[in-house]
């Protein structure tokens, strides 16, 4: 493993992310199309939101998916500052409130830093989590890998929590055993893409589609694919057929090896 593999993405990519711009004028566009397009069963959905963002970045989605017959909320902790104290502790009972509410397993869509918490919380309390779905979140990255903001998180550490680990298990404590899905961009210009791939399996998967990581949250076709995970049965999980015709919108995606980098 050489020095590229465990750099931040190429200032290229970065001057990129302005790019969120657009794809937020997108789909104000497209919401109207993407609001008739889901097929609701009111279930509970917990949305999460990347590093140094709170509920109003992921207030877009939120809107749409309740239109589409979710019981949507937030996550209402804040600025997401890593897993402070406050933060690992307003996770964990913020599902367990959702869950014994709905009586029914939560959804959780986690952005960046918001999807890794999801994964963990899955992890810890599968009982009680439909599905994860996580929009360009790092979940392979380790302590030698850097990102976009890792000076910035790095001077927050300070405040997190020693023992997060303990609360929120990561890998090293075993699969999903929830189905999993990863929604990612090869243009993303905070993390390495390649660090948010899932082992494609029985119940996971990875979408690509083509965007920025500040727009995931808001890509058109990201909202698109969500859509369509949220709607299958919870008992008939199956992987993601894009539309006919639409290569250009979801390309192939690519599937985990840990070999798997470029410069």
């Amino acid at each position: 493993m050489g020095s590229d593999r465990s750099a931040a993405p190429a200032p290229w990519l970065r001057v990129l992310e302005s790019r969120a711009v657009f794809e937020l004028g997108a789909v104000v566009a497209a919401a109207p199309w993407l609001r008739i397009i889901g097929r609701g069963d009111r279930h509970p959905v917990l949305i999460l939101p990347g590093f140094l963002a709170g509920d109003p970045s992921t207030a877009p989605l939120r809107s749409i998916l309740q239109s589409q017959g979710y019981w949507v909320h937030g996550w209402r902790l804040g600025r997401n500052l890593g897993p402070t104290p406050e933060i690992v502790d307003g996770l964990i009972e913020r599902l367990r409130t959702l869950h014994e509410r709905h009586q029914r397993p939560v959804s959780l869509i986690g952005w960046s830093l918001g999807g890794i918490y999801a994964r963990r919380l899955a992890r810890r309390w599968p009982e009680q989590v439909r599905q994860v779905i996580t929009l360009g979140s790092p979940f392979r990255i380790t302590p030698d890998d850097r990102s976009a903001v890792s000076d910035i998180y790095d001077r927050l550490r300070r405040a997190h929590l020693p023992t997060a680990e303990f609360h929120l298990p990561g890998p090293e404590a075993g699969a999903l055993e929830v189905p999993a899905t990863s929604i990612y961009t090869r243009t993303d210009g905070v993390v390495r893409w390649w660090q948010c791939l899932e082992s494609v399996g029985p119940n996971s998967e990875n979408i690509e589609v083509r965007g920025s990581h500040s727009g995931l949250g808001f890509n058109p076709a990201a909202i698109y694919a969500i859509s369509d995970r949220l709607a299958r049965p919870a008992e008939d999980w199956r992987p993601f057929r894009p539309p006919p015709a639409s290569r250009h919108i979801f390309p192939k995606p690519a599937d985990w090896r840990s070999d798997l980098h470029v410069a």
